[in-house]
């Protein structure tokens, strides 16, 4: 996308035109030239422009597509954490536009590598202490069984049957339920916290104040595992098994977390599994309702990590057999 005024918007995106016009009765400016910093798998979009010499973002929230009454709290319940999410400088619900505070281009994703790692991660840490201890989960939506069933349920109808075509049989359904009973079950066993729900290198941008937190509208009261697990299995870097077990112990001093040493590695690892098998129906749901085929391409560095984990636990042998079937796998 170019970059845009009022003037010379696309007839085509009326919407960017009004964000436009918007933006600057906003700003007391005639006008502002909006240009694209990002969008994401939702429909909402990021633009910047500057107001009396600052950058500020414009979020695009369409109302008929996205509720942003959740990014709002959520924002608001970080802030007063003491943590480093964007100072929100207007926002018109009713619209669907708001203001934020810039936090520039620079995501974690292209910070951290192997040799960077351990400089980032104690901050990381911190962050993740954060959330747990200190947000106000007061009113938030609980991460419940339904919905983690629900989610569960997205590897089977979109990645399984959709883009496999592959039907469970008798037998199978009820290994399937199983093993949605056996991850659900340890889920419910933590310590409920605030989630992010998307904590990982691309929701993090680097500001002078440390690490910037985004994306969190999807924030509510779950497992304190989630966030971490999120991190370590990552879209973009996979780390050695060591590495993910150093990090769980020192996850397990920061997070208030209260088992034992092999029973939070096996929480975080049982997480995990949710996680990614969510993530690959995720995945294929986008390609498919979406026609977002990149993130098909994603899918199989997320099924690798659910055949990483399963083989450390016999209780999910029979699904690790039929997940290693030629007609299952990426």
């Amino acid at each position: 996308m170019n970059e845009t005024t009022p003037g010379s918007a696309a007839p085509e995106d009326s919407r960017e035109l009004e964000a436009a016009r918007w933006a600057a009765g906003q700003t007391g400016l005639d006008l502002v030239t909006l240009k694209p910093v990002s969008g994401d798998a939702s429909f909402r979009r990021y633009f910047r422009f500057m107001a009396n010499g600052e950058p500020i973002i414009l979020m695009d929230a369409p109302p008929d597509k996205e509720n942003s009454m959740p990014f709002v709290d959520i924002a608001r319940r970080l802030r007063r954490a003491g943590l480093n999410a964007p100072d929100i400088l207007q926002f018109d619900l009713e619209r669907g536009f708001g203001l934020l505070e810039d936090f520039g281009d620079t995501l974690y994703r292209e910070l951290i590598n192997t040799k960077s790692v351990d400089q980032h991660f104690p901050e990381l840490l911190d962050i993740l202490s954060g959330m747990a201890v200190r947000v106000d989960t007061t009113g938030l939506p609980a991460y419940d069984d339904a919905i983690l069933l629900q989610e569960l349920d997205l590897f089977k109808t979109w990645y399984l049957e959709r883009h496999k075509q592959r039907a469970l049989d008798a037998d199978e359904r009820r290994q399937w339920n199983h093993v949605c009973r056996l991850l659900i079950n340890s889920a419910g066993e933590q310590p409920q916290v605030f989630v992010h729900k998307d904590f990982h290198s691309c929701n993090l941008l680097q500001t002078p104040s440390g690490p910037g937190i985004i994306d969190f509208q999807d924030g509510l009261l779950g497992p304190v595992s989630y966030d971490f697990v999120s991190l370590i299995w990552d879209r973009y870097i996979a780390w050695p098994r060591g590495r993910i077990e150093g990090w769980m112990r020192q996850a397990r001093e920061a997070l208030p977390v209260e088992v034992s040493a092999s029973q939070w590695t096996r929480h975080c690892d049982w997480m995990g599994l949710q996680r990614n098998l969510k993530i690959v129906g995720i995945f294929a749901r986008l390609g498919y309702r979406d026609d977002k085929q990149g993130y098909i391409e994603m899918i199989p560095r997320f099924y690798q990590y659910l055949l990483d984990v399963l083989p450390l636990y016999p209780e999910f042998n029979a699904f690790r057999l039929f997940l290693e079937q030629p007609e299952c796998a990426p």
